[in-house]
């Protein structure tokens, strides 16, 4: 039975069935997401945050402003929606590589350090998140320090 159902989603609802373009497009998302969802974090919306998120997306994934802001607004119904962070993180896990994984952590840290000041929510979900994609933590602390760092 379990395996007529793994069977079934392989087949059907299967990343690796979408188009290159599907799942790039998908990998922006699933990023976007966990940008946004920092930014969530502290329970404020900040302007700097959401213009941080708006930078890092366009200059992550070379869009323009028109491309980057629609991208935004899918992550964030995504995000609203979002139960958990698995769907994400799996999806990155399965086509990021380690280097790729460890950049997507220094911008998570980017939008957290945007207002200033990183909340203990930010940094506990940033730390998730890296558990998530399997980092080690000397690689979360890594790109911890790498954009502390960078902000001085």
């Amino acid at each position: 039975m379990l395996d007529k159902l793994r069977s079934f989603f392989d087949k059907y609802l299967s990343v690796e069935e979408a188009s290159k373009e599907d799942t790039e497009h998908a990998l922006r998302v699933a990023a976007a997401v966990l940008m946004i969802e920092v930014m969530k974090m502290d329970f404020e919306i900040k302007d700097e945050e959401q213009e941080q998120i708006l930078a890092l997306i366009k200059q992550e994934f070379e869009l323009s402003d028109d491309e980057a802001n629609a991208l935004y607004e899918v992550a964030t119904d995504k995000a609203l929606f979002a139960t958990d962070f698995h769907e994400f993180t799996r999806l990155l896990n399965d086509h990021y590589s380690l280097e790729q994984k460890i950049r997507l952590i220094r911008l998570l840290w980017k939008v957290a350090l945007a207002d200033g000041k990183v909340h203990a929510y930010e940094e506990h979900l940033i730390r998730r998140i890296s558990d998530l994609m399997h980092l080690r933590h000397s690689e979360y602390i890594q790109a911890k320090l790498a954009e502390v760092h960078s902000m001085e």
